[in-house]
């Protein structure tokens, strides 16, 4: 198994990006993984998205709810990019059939027709 794989199988990833300066911040976040990429979905306004704009270099580690990194994690180095309208819906629809609080989120939303944050799709190539 490679470790894409690793990392497409785990529930969580610690995605680090990188501050103008060269410090490393690491955000865990839910994931999908179709055709090699890895996608995330993000309010469009956090900063994990604006440090992207500033340098697209990331490292995707498996790791917990909370962010804590196991020893001998999988991980791996990757381009990341920000995506379109379309791209993002595609991986808000990946990442609602890999996690059920997503469909969750997504049904209230709609019913009870709620005001949503802008959000953007980030795609991670390794």
């Amino acid at each position: 198994m490679t470790v894409v794989d690793e990392i497409g199988r785990s529930k969580y990833v610690s995605l680090t990006t990188y501050r103008k300066d060269g410090t490393g911040v690491a955000t865990p976040v839910w994931h999908a993984v179709n055709g090699g990429e890895l996608f995330v979905v993000s309010d469009a306004e956090a900063w994990k998205v604006k440090r992207i704009r500033n340098n697209s270099h990331v490292v995707v580690t498996v790791c917990g709810v909370r962010g804590k990194i196991a020893p001998g994690a999988p991980s791996a180095q990757g381009t990341a990019r920000l995506l379109d309208e379309a791209d993002t819906e595609t991986g808000r629809t990946l990442l609602a059939r890999k996690y059920v609080l997503s469909r969750m989120g997504n049904w209230l939303t709609k019913t009870l027709h709620l005001r949503r944050r802008p959000v953007i799709g980030i795609a991670v190539t390794f």
